[in-house]
């Protein structure tokens, strides 16, 4: 079933894969842990990771496996490292209960993982919950929850997923259809710490055809999940319909260059995210130094700010800016920074519309709001007879009445008429 029992050259898409396994297995586990081909170890016979002995000191890093052609693909490859003796790899199996006969795919992909030499292998069975967010997010809440506890119950550095530069493509031009920035745009990440799970994907460079050609000469046998065939699902239509169109009317070559710029596009989306982290932290001010200008005894911060009174009944201050020090960053910063509040207020990532509306009400000194978030935040803008006693960098004692200060604000108390 895998590479030890062919006779012949390495298939040149298996090997392609081993160095991008091994290269994706480094960047976490540290350089020169695992080896893409050479004589450390040995591969002289598959061996079960339980088998070889004195495996507390070998880290473990499990395959999310469906039993379709990638993920399948992926653990094969993954299992190279196993034979040679350098890592543990197990295998979690997600059991969606979206299809009749599931549980049946989930424990023949399980099986196959285990003759794979994968250990442990667990098969997480969930409950996808459609209600909201649509079928394919749901779906995938469910099954990185299902990730999470498999990582826990194992302690696994990293979990790899085997996303492909097919899916990349994809993922790419459903941003742009959206008419999204740049953290869309970059498109799936290689590497992704996501509650407290690390989630590495390999494959990224390597095309879906490339993928069957490793099933071939792996002598593997994957599921064919129906819902990859389903156009009534967006990502269905643009895999079978949208990509063939394009590679027909604008060359063959558009997968890959969709995937390249997210190649591009991805650490730049990085860098401008973690500027915004530390422009926010230049434009915040904290409650503890905040003060009346007037000598006024007041101990209420709502109070102080003069948010007013309907606001304080349900909603509390999260995040407070000073207005005319964001007013001053340079566009493209101050809308990071404005998003990236509106989510350490307890909000959702603001759209487009709701962005540029923030960003509106930022640039003018003149008391207004509320401006709604999506995610129950509002914001409100005061010149409250306030100034600043810390030492962020502003001029001490630096008074607001003029300039004016932005308050994110959470609901703190469920309404009856709508969200906000």
């Amino acid at each position: 079933m895998v590479q030890l029992a062919r006779k012949g050259r390495l298939h040149p898409a298996v090997g392609a894969a081993r160095v991008s396994v091994a290269r994706a297995l480094n960047d976490v586990l540290g350089q020169g842990t695992v080896l893409a081909s050479g004589r450390k170890g040995s591969a002289s016979s598959p061996q079960k990771i339980e088998d070889t002995g004195n495996t507390e000191q070998k880290p473990l890093v499990l395959v999310g496996l469906s039993g379709g052609s990638d993920s399948l693909a992926l653990a094969s490859v993954a299992a190279h490292f196993v034979r040679r003796g350098e890592i543990q790899v197990g295998a979690v199996v997600v059991d969606h209960q979206l299809q009749e006969g599931s549980a049946e795919v989930a424990q023949k992909a399980a099986d196959q993982a285990r003759e794979l030499g994968l250990s442990p292998v667990l098969v997480e069975t969930v409950t996808v919950d459609a209600s909201s967010g649509g079928p394919e997010m749901a779906a995938r809440i469910a099954r990185y929850g299902a990730f999470e506890r498999a990582v826990s119950a194992t302690d696994a550095r990293a979990v790899l997923l085997a996303h492909t530069l097919d899916d990349q493509a994809e993922t790419v031009l459903l941003g742009l259809a959206r008419g999204s920035g740049t953290r869309s745009l970059a498109g799936i990440p290689r590497i992704r710490t996501e509650d407290g799970v690390t989630y590495l994907r390999p494959l990224l460079d390597h095309t879906r055809a490339e993928i069957q050609d490793i099933c071939a000469a792996e002598d593997l046998e994957p599921w064919n999940d129906p819902t990859n065939t389903d156009e009534s699902l967006m990502r269905a239509r643009v895999r079978h319909r949208i990509m063939p169109y394009l590679e027909e009317n604008l060359g063959g070559a558009v997968a890959t260059s969709l995937a390249r710029t997210a190649a591009i596009i991805g650490p730049d989306s990085e860098f401008l995210e973690a500027s915004a982290r530390k422009a926010l932290a230049q434009v915040c001010l904290e409650k503890t130094t905040l003060t009346s200008a007037n000598g006024r005894n007041i101990t209420s911060v709502e109070e102080l700010l003069q948010i007013p009174e309907n606001a304080r009944e349900t909603h509390e201050i999260a995040v407070i800016l000073d207005r005319q020090a964001l007013a001053e960053l340079h566009p493209a910063m101050r809308r990071r920074v404005l998003a990236l509040a509106v989510t350490e207020a307890g909000g959702e990532t603001p759209g487009f519309e709701r962005l540029s509306a923030l960003d509106d009400f930022a640039l003018t000194c003149a008391k207004g709001g509320p401006v709604q978030m999506a995610g129950h935040v509002v914001a409100y803008k005061t010149r409250p007879p306030v100034q600043s006693a810390g030492s962020t960098g502003r001029e001490k004692g630096k008074g607001f009445s003029a300039t004016g200060i932005l308050v994110l604000m959470s609901r703190t108390e469920p309404t009856t008429h709508g969200a906000s």
